[in-house]
């Protein structure tokens, strides 16, 4: 084996080990032997809890964490710094909002249509007020990102806020919209597990052409335009590819903090910075590392469930101090 394909078969290698802990975990603990069983003797009750329950939820885990891996390093490569992050920039409150629109105002339209396109809207237009805020303040590093992110996420949460008191009456369970908020990831039926599925592959090959792009954004839009990229129209394409990434994500599972961020860092440890690598290692890393958080969530406090957003909250925010710190002292 290559050396270079090495760290993509420790990734696979943990996401598998990791599928497997989130098929044990929960409520029940099954047993490795209970797993054997599963595949053995699919008609006994408990083989049916796992295969038709726990597996398809473990798996739409990894898809959702995969598409928070990708865009998290697609809006590291377009802002080039390494503080970006879908959650922090105001791409998953975008979504958030769009998604409570779609779950708090009768469209009379397919509510997972509506969810996913007013997700997909939200996600995009916040991005791009960031960047515009930045744009106008004259910077795209770090700090001025940082400040117009958290100033717009701050907008975007009364917004959704607002609409959640000004909406709500006894035909609205705000409870499912507050859960959502949370994050979590439920058990999805069989096709639209494996239109998710479809949809996470899908976009993991269509960021593949940014690669080369993020790569020459990476030494400056100066140089950039010296290799002959037009790095306006360029931004604007993987901003919105990004977003897109995000809003899926965001349309499946809620608001799942911190994924974005700390799994191109993960990638980049494993792979280096080119990005036609860090762009599927960041997808495996967030699939494991989201895979790992929703078995954690399950099974910390049975019989009750922890939101999977808390979960991966309290763990990427020391994460991201670090990460901050260090920017600051270079």
């Amino acid at each position: 084996m290559s050396a270079r394909a090495m760290p993509f078969a420790g990734l696979v290698g943990a996401l598998l080990v990791l599928i497997g802990l989130g098929l044990c975990a929960g409520h029940d603990w099954a047993s490795p032997s209970d797993l054997i069983a599963a595949v053995t003797a699919p008609e006994t009750l408990r083989s049916k809890l796992l295969i038709d329950w726990r597996l398809p939820r473990v798996l739409a885990a990894a898809c959702c964490g995969a598409l928070l891996g990708l865009g998290g390093a697609i809006f590291q490569g377009v802002f080039r710094n390494p503080l970006a992050e879908p959650y922090l920039l105001g791409s998953a409150g975008g979504a958030a909002l769009g998604a409570s629109v779609a779950l708090l105002v009768p469209l009379g339209l397919p509510p997972a249509l509506v969810l996913a396109v007013l997700a997909f809207l939200g996600a995009w237009g916040a991005t791009v007020i960031v960047m515009a805020i930045a744009r106008l303040a004259g910077t795209v590093d770090a700090a001025g990102l940082l400040l117009a992110g958290v100033a717009v996420a701050a907008v975007l949460g009364a917004l959704r806020s607002f609409l959640m008191l000004a909406l709500s009456d006894d035909t609205v369970n705000l409870q499912v919209v507050l859960s959502w908020i949370l994050g979590g990831v439920q058990t999805p039926s069989r096709p639209v597990l494996a239109g998710l599925a479809a949809a996470t592959l899908a976009c993991t090959v269509a960021t593949l052409p940014l690669a080369r792009g993020l790569d020459l954004l990476g030494l400056g839009e100066t140089m950039a335009a010296g290799f002959g990229q037009d790095v306006r129209r360029f931004v604007d394409v993987a901003v919105l590819v990004g977003a897109a990434v995000v809003a899926l994500a965001v349309a499946f599972s809620g608001l799942v903090a911190f994924v974005g961020l700390a799994a191109p860092h993960v990638a980049r440890w494993l792979v280096g910075p080119m990005h036609r690598a860090l762009l599927p290692a960041s997808a495996l890393t967030g699939a494991a590392l989201v895979t790992a958080a929703d078995a954690l969530a399950r099974a910390a406090l049975p019989p009750a469930e922890i939101p999977l957003g808390l979960v991966t909250a309290l763990a990427g925010g020391p994460f991201f101090i670090v990460l901050l710190a260090r920017q600051l002292r270079r």
